[in-house]
């Protein structure tokens, strides 16, 4: 398995702080890998054996320390006197009440915390509320592009058309694949989120008065489907609601957005707020919805003619989510701009298109940045390669290009023709 490096360092810098580093990600993400590069780092580095406890409550051998007294027992026999004890908890949200665990050794000396989860609700209550200010959420996603190349040994064109096709969960990406296996694993993890991670987010949410269950599983998979496809375009509950209607289902938005915000909390999905550049403010309505892996929306969805444009925008939208910051949809005026990202402070503005050799897309992909005044960086990413440059501050970038050096400066006068003829 490749180096998980961005995570492991994002892990490291937060090394014997007095904070529990949550890692939170969809099942099979490679969570459990990130912790056992930590560990071997932590070992590379002078840590003894003894001061590292690790416990995966997906293997059997555990199953008794799901009892969380049983556990906070086991843990504190086993911490290290005068030096730091280092505990990893993954898939910790199958210990009903984890976070007493978790708080009482936060308030301990000479222990650093370390847990995962596959399932956002973990942290949207119990943990949440006892935990404020005490825990850092490090939110993993599946394999970028960069890392699958690496770990497939693929050239980029070969690599970029598989990675669009079968995702980058990444067992997916060092099985001995064909398409039936392939298809016969995602469905495991899709059936596995839909129906072990919803039923352990109702058995929490049973606590709550006046929350409302989660009981059609078949009503669960069809709004995500519905999801899946319409990537990339503006959503709302009423929208969603009305499609069911009219596919036969009764069913009100209320129950919509709860069966939504369950595929949101499970990792499936993620929602993305519009952002007015004028006001520099979030707008609450018409969110975008992306998807975890495309190999996972390609498996659930119909087959039928490759969106191309769609999946490299969710491609896009992961690959800027993964390198931090907020990451949101951009509203200027009447136009709207693919993404924005704010990270300390600076703002990103990207558009996102397959080709611009025609004119009229040229222009299109342009004039919402070219309307923007003011000085943060604009850029458009696109699979061709012959209308890469520099256009008046506007660059032109391959989505496969990760950051090196832009090609010549093209003229802004110029032409698709001539810009298709200075590429070469």
């Amino acid at each position: 398995m490749v180096e998980l490096k961005e995570y492991l360092d994002q892990l490291w810098a937060w090394k014997d702080e007095r904070q529990i580093k949550v890692v939170t990600g969809i099942r099979r993400c490679g969570k459990s890998v990130l912790l056992e590069q930590y560990q071997q780092r932590l070992l590379a580095n002078g840590v003894a054996p003894e001061q590292i406890i690790s416990i995966n409550f997906e293997n059997l051998d555990y199953e008794p320390l799901k009892d969380y007294m049983r556990l906070y027992n086991y843990l504190k026999e086993r911490l290290c006197v005068d030096k730091m004890t280092y505990i990893f908890l993954d898939e910790v949200q199958e210990v009903p009440s984890f976070e007493k665990v978790v708080d009482s050794l936060y308030i301990r000396d000479h222990v650093d915390v370390y847990v995962t989860g596959s399932n956002a609700y973990m942290l949207s209550s119990e943990l949440a509320t006892l935990l404020s200010g005490r825990y850092t959420e490090i939110k993993m996603l599946p394999l970028s592009f960069r890392e699958y190349m690496a770990v497939t040994g693929m050239a980029k064109e070969e690599a970029f058309a598989e990675f669009m096709k079968t995702g980058g969960i990444p067992y997916v990406a060092v099985m001995n694949r064909t398409d039936e296996k392939i298809d016969q694993y995602l469905e495991g993890i899709y059936n596995t989120v839909i129906v072990k991670d919803i039923e352990q987010r109702q058995t929490r949410r049973e606590k709550e008065s006046g929350k409302r269950k989660i009981t059609d599983i078949a009503l669960l998979k069809t709004i995500a489907r519905y999801l899946a496809s319409v990537i990339g375009s503006p959503v709302s509950m009423k929208s969603i609601t009305d499609y069911l209607i009219s596919a036969g289902r009764k069913v009100s938005q209320n129950t919509v957005s709860d069966y939504v915000e369950a595929l949101t909390e499970s990792f499936i999905f993620y929602p993305v707020e519009r952002f007015d550049i004028v006001g520099k403010q979030l707008l609450k309505v018409n969110n975008k919805f992306y998807m975890v892996d495309m190999g996972i929306r390609n498996h659930i969805l119909p087959r039928k003619r490759y969106d191309l444009g769609f999946t490299i925008e969710n491609i896009v939208y992961l690959e800027l989510s993964r390198r931090g910051g907020k990451v949101n949809i951009g509203k200027y005026g009447s136009t709207e701009v693919d993404f924005v990202t704010q990270k300390e402070g600076v703002l990103t503005y990207y558009q996102v298109t397959v080709d611009m050799t025609a004119e009229e897309t040229f222009e299109r992909e342009m004039r919402p940045l070219r309307s923007i005044q003011d000085n943060y960086e604009k850029i458009v990413l696109t699979l061709d390669r012959f209308s890469l440059g520099n256009y008046d501050g506007i660059k032109v970038m391959n989505c496969q290009h990760h950051g090196k050096a832009l090609p010549p400066t093209h003229r802004p006068e110029n032409t698709a023709a001539e810009r298709r003829h200075n590429c070469f």
